[in-house]
């Protein structure tokens, strides 16, 4: 477990220690509790929204964008396409011919913006399509509780990040799809924990995801030995 913990990202833990440390303010300033948690539930919205900007920046960045043809625009909207699925994509390459604009609008709304330079291929890019690529450990935790793991894995070629963007993606898509939102009618918690236990292999599958145990638990980090009866 100590080297799961290791693996986490250290923006990521600076934000639980801010989630956590307006937990303990929120009750002092805000003695309802309902209002407070209003407040706490806006402010993780806030910085969930903001690591998916950065995140999709990123994977934006990893894109090779050799030239402004036909061609490579379709190549670079399937690569989109494959990591959106059904989001509506729109590029455009930039009048100054030095990049290409990308607008990506999610289903729930959220609209992203950023630009691909115009810029050579890599030397082993056109090799790697064709290594078989494996899965490897992609340990995630909520930031209200990062001790709280999910081991699950994400193709070798994808930065946790990537795979974050992923993985936020087929949350959404699925409590919008008939089966989630049937579990919502169903007064099933809209919670990431029922989403890992109840999402489809396939829907992770699809964009490089999996679970790393075939039913996969929760794996708790103990503060100290098991406690005596």
């Amino acid at each position: 477990m100590a080297k799961e913990k290791k693996l986490k990202n250290p923006k990521r833990d600076e934000q639980a220690r801010m989630l956590d440390l307006l937990r303990s303010i929120l009750p002092k300033v805000a003695p309802d509790a309902a209002f407070a948690d209003k407040i706490y539930c806006a402010f993780e919205a806030e910085l969930r929204a903001t690591n998916r900007v950065h995140s999709f920046e990123k994977f934006c960045d990893r894109i090779e964008l050799p030239n402004l043809e036909p061609k490579t625009l379709d190549e670079v909207k399937q690569q989109l396409a494959a990591g959106f699925g059904d989001a509506d994509l729109e590029i455009e390459p930039h009048e100054s011919g030095k990049s290409l604009m990308v607008d990506v609008s999610l289903p729930d709304g959220t609209q992203l913006h950023s630009r691909i330079l115009v810029r050579p291929l890599s030397e082993a890019g056109s090799d790697e399509q064709d290594v078989t690529l494996k899965f490897v450990p992609f340990p995630t935790s909520l930031p209200g509780d990062p001790e709280l793991i999910w081991a699950l894995a994400k193709r070798e070629n994808m930065s946790n990040d990537e795979a974050a963007i992923a993985l936020t993606k087929i949350e959404d898509d699925f409590w919008a799809s008939k089966t989630g939102q049937k579990l919502i009618r169903d007064r099933v918690d809209r919670s990431f924990p029922e989403f890992i236990a109840r999402v489809p292999a396939g829907m992770l599958g699809d964009s490089g995801l999996k679970r790393h145990y075939k039913m996969p638990e929760p794996l708790k980090v103990l503060r100290g030995g098991p406690k005596k009866n």
